[in-house]
């Protein structure tokens, strides 16, 4: 089957923990043949989740499908906050945990509902002079960043069992969940950090109809292409 054969759209992908999204977009490119594979919204290696893969002149489409509000589940660990927000950073700071009952837990979710501002955090992808930040955090540089107008539509607080808050969140683009959960510590007085995340959806795409990266290693090439979404139902999907 030539590359020819490969369809123009978007492939769904379950991103396994411990991957990068470009990690991603290489397998796609070494399975199915094809050079012309991008992605929509990067996920950080500790997140797993719905990973929107565009193929071929399925990336034209890709800065719309950028602009999808998001809906994730992850756990943030009160008492702890790192140099990168999440778990994989280095600890800068450490404090007791208070007895806090789920309603101080709300109240500080409810600081960060509809729109507020958000700080992009010093490691992320986010460019400064064309450098991006994590790379300038690398060289222990810290630089002035602009904040950014984001808006959350709804959260839910699904389990609290202290030091660790389950969570769920639905936002829109551009939205850093680690710096959230970060700020959330902040207003509670203790610090926090982001344990795991998980992005369940963008726009009307979900994470149950995505492949896994086990799928992608494994299925026979063809199959991989039938579960391409061709553009005309992608648009249809984005409802134009």
């Amino acid at each position: 089957m030539s590359s020819a054969a490969v369809p123009d759209g978007v492939l769904l992908v379950d991103k396994a923990e411990g991957m990068t999204s470009h990690d991603v977009v290489a397998l796609a490119r070494r399975q199915l043949g094809i050079r012309k594979v991008g992605h929509c919204g990067t996920l950080d290696p500790i997140a797993t989740g719905l990973l929107l893969l565009t193929i071929g002149r399925g990336t034209k489409v890709q800065d719309l499908l950028m602009s999808e509000d998001k809906e994730y589940v992850g756990t943030l660990t009160l008492g702890v906050a790192t140099s990168t927000q999440d778990r994989q950073g280095e600890i800068v700071a450490t404090k007791p945990v208070p007895q806090l009952s789920e309603d101080k837990v709300r109240a500080a979710f409810e600081k960060f509902r509809g729109d507020f501002y958000q700080m992009p955090p010093m490691v992320s992808a986010k460019k400064h002079g064309g450098v991006p930040l994590y790379k300038l955090a690398r060289q222990g540089k810290v630089v002035e960043r602009e904040p950014r107008f984001v808006h959350v539509y709804r959260y839910s607080i699904n389990h609290v069992a202290l030091p660790d808050v389950d969570f769920s969140v639905l936002c829109s683009k551009g939205f850093y969940v680690r710096t959230y959960a970060n700020d959330i510590g902040e207003v509670l007085g203790c610090g926090a950090h982001l344990k795991t995340l998980r992005r369940t959806r963008s726009g009307r795409f979900e994470v149950g109809n995505a492949v896994t990266i086990e799928q992608i290693k494994q299925s026979p090439r063809e199959e991989i292409v039938s579960r391409i979404l061709p553009l005309p139902q992608v648009s249809r999907m984005r409802g134009a």
